[in-house]
Parts: structure tokens; sequence; C-alpha cells
């Protein structure tokens, strides 16, 4: 059995959301799940962890890991959702040092807590930056937007 086989086999019945496409695979799990998921992905089926990405939808804070198997060019995307007003999930610092600097970056950006991350603390911005101030947050109220941003509906030109 190959290793997509093998890990939708596993955790199926754990998974919100479940989209496959070409050789991508985009899973949904609960946030009390990821550590036993990515240490299956990682440990015994040996995927590459490449990067996690985050943002905030304006309800939630949605965390993807990204993860590859190299040997057959299949991707899976694990996604979590935190909640906005308290936004933590387990560091997967523990499972193996690559998260090390994004689960950081995440952390500056969009007031993550990553819970046992080793060493949580600035390196991107100053250390007089505001230490609630996260710039990937949305703002619960969207009228403290900067008034001279271009309004949302205007279209880039790549002219």
């Amino acid at each position: 059995m190959d290793s997509k086989n093998r890990f939708q086999e596993k955790f199926q019945k754990i998974f919100s959301e479940y989209t496959e496409v070409r050789k991508r695979i985009y899973a949904t799990i609960p946030t009390a799940s990821l550590r036993e998921v990515v240490g299956f992905l990682f440990h015994d089926l040996t995927a590459r962890f490449i990067i996690a990405s985050g943002f905030d939808n304006g309800k939630e804070i949605e965390i993807l890991y990204h993860f590859s198997f190299d040997s057959s060019g299949e991707i899976i995307s694990l996604r979590v959702f935190l909640d906005r007003n308290k936004p933590e999930v387990d560091s997967l610092v523990p499972l193996f040092r690559g998260a090390f600097w994004i689960e950081r970056e995440i952390w500056e950006f969009l007031g993550v807590n990553f819970r046992e991350h080793p060493r949580l603390e600035k390196f991107l911005f100053s250390e007089d930056w505001p230490e609630s101030y996260h710039p990937y947050q949305v703002p619960p109220d969207r009228t403290n937007r900067d008034p001279n941003a271009p309004p949302a509906q205007s279209k880039l030109k790549f002219d």
C-alpha cells in the first residue's frame, strides 16, 4: 500500500474535509490530533516537511502544514482551524527541528501560541514592536483599516 493510502486509511475518520486533486491532498483535521497525524507522516511515512503557512480568515486562524513525498511527487497539506480569541496549537518542534523558525514567524505575524515551542520570541520585528500587535490578524472591527490603503475592490494592474 502506498503512503497516500496508508495516510488516508489511518486517519479518514478524523478528517472534517478531504480533497484530492492530482498529486495534492488537503486534509482538515482536529487541532488535538495534529501531533499524532504529523508524527505518522514524518516518522512512519517519511514525508518531508516543506513549510507551514497561516492566515486569518476573519472567523478563525488557519494553519496549513505542507508535507511532500518526494519519490512520488505527492504533497499533503494538513489544515487546522484555531480560535481567533486564543489561537494556540501544539508545536511541531518536539517532533522535528524544521518547524522551529516558521512557528516563530507565524507567532509574530498572526499571534499563534505554539505550545512547547522552545523559544517563542521575536526574531523579525524589533524589540520595541508592541507585543500584542500581530500585523496579519484581521481587526475585529474592520473600520480600523488604514485610510491610505487602496479600497478592497481595487484591482492591481501589471502593465
